[in-house]
């Protein structure tokens, strides 16, 4: 098969959507597929092809509610890939950017099956989304399958509410090569970290949205004994990087225990799951969160916010335990500070339920959430739409 998958960012951009298209792409072409990734221009991408995966680049930006970022003829040419290309199948992954928004009106000029991958409509509730996901059904309607990370989530029930009727869930997963494969990097030598501190880890860029203000605020609250909230994080926004440049120096001076604001490689990252104790997750806005299967790949027990399908992964793993969390009327979700803290202290103090939590979050994980066995479920549903299997 031909396959052309869309996506706002793309290697080297790092974050969980970009993961997600590259672990599916390139397991698709493991599995004998061409496979294009349609994405964002980057200065410094010096490569047109990772791994087997061919990368089309566009000086586009934006989207159809904040506007298009880009010179009108690349913006032009753009639409003209896709309506001249010869791929069998086509997959937009996410809405709200412009690799899918700039695809919508061109749904009857592409003569190929076209998939869907919503990845959770964050701006539903957004006032300034009204016109654009009213036109949502419509669209939706026209993709050949929409599939989605979550049985009980905002997309899918958009979808079930506006009568999209071609829906399947195919959930997220951790690559088995990284998180069974062997480590040579001492995280705790590399960090300074005492061998004998409890370990608490949060993995998310400086969005502002990723709950590295409550995680510190947790933490302080807390207040193990021994112990150290490491916080990973690519800058995405520069004030949440140096608001928790701040938050962390404060808390230093004031406990003996201690947060470290880190910027790691993937491998490095990889290691300090493995290497941790607890993750924990007070996030404001996902869809279904890539970070709590890594997680479950890595033995790592998860204290998450109601978030995006969290507790959905909960009843599926029992690899973690819910936060006490409020939701605004955008759907966004907040930890309960206090309520948290003491829940953080509560794990910290019972090894057994921990270790519980990381088996069964392994086993789960093992059993249905490797990107081998999720990459294969694509493929499968792609050779249906065109009627090879």
């Amino acid at each position: 098969m031909k396959i052309l998958h869309t996506v706002e960012q793309y290697s080297p951009s790092v974050g969980g959507m970009q993961e997600v298209v590259k672990q599916l792409s390139e397991r698709l072409v493991e599995l004998g597929h061409e496979v294009t990734v349609v994405t964002s221009y980057r200065s410094d991408r010096k490569f047109t092809e990772l791994n087997g995966v061919k990368i089309e680049s566009f000086k586009v930006g934006g989207n159809a509610v904040r506007g298009y970022e880009g010179e009108i003829d690349e913006i032009k040419r753009y639409q003209s890939f896709l309506v001249n290309s010869d791929f069998d199948i086509i997959t937009s992954f996410a809405a709200q950017q412009w690799a899918t928004d700039l695809l919508l009106p061109l749904m009857d000029q592409i003569s190929a099956k076209k998939v869907f991958v919503p990845t959770g409509f964050s701006g539903l509730y957004n006032p300034q989304y009204k016109y654009y996901f009213s036109q949502m059904g419509r669209w939706m309607k026209q993709y050949d399958l929409d599939v989605f990370l979550s049985n009980d989530y905002r997309d899918i029930n958009f979808a079930r509410d506006n009568g999209v009727d071609k829906l399947l869930v195919i959930p997220n997963g951790a690559s088995s090569e990284e998180f069974l494969g062997e480590t040579d990097f001492d995280f705790r030598k590399e960090l300074e970290i005492d061998r004998d501190d409890f370990l608490v880890l949060l993995v998310g860029s400086h969005t502002g949205e990723k709950g590295h203000k409550e995680v510190i605020e947790i933490f302080s609250q807390a207040n193990l004994e021994r112990s150290t909230l490491v916080i990973i994080a690519n800058t995405y926004r520069i004030t949440c990087y140096l608001e928790c440049r701040v938050r962390s120096i404060i808390h230093n001076l004031l406990h003996q225990n201690k947060i470290l604001i880190k910027t790691l490689d993937r491998k490095k990252t990889v290691v300090a799951y493995k290497k941790s104790d607890l993750f924990l997750f007070p996030s404001n806005i996902e869809c279904s969160p890539l970070v709590l299967f890594e997680a479950m790949a890595s033995r790592l027990p998860f204290l998450t916010t109601d978030v995006g399908n969290s507790k959905e992964i909960i009843e599926w793993s029992q690899g973690g335990l819910l936060l006490p969390t409020r939701k605004d009327s955008r759907g966004y979700s907040y930890a309960q500070i206090n309520e948290s803290a003491d829940l953080l202290k509560k794990l910290h103090g019972d090894k057994e339920l921990r270790e519980k939590l990381a088996e069964s979050g392994f086993k789960s994980w093992q059993e249905k959430f490797t990107w081998e066995k999720i990459a294969k479920n694509y493929e499968e549903q792609y050779k249906k739409l065109l009627g090879i299997l």
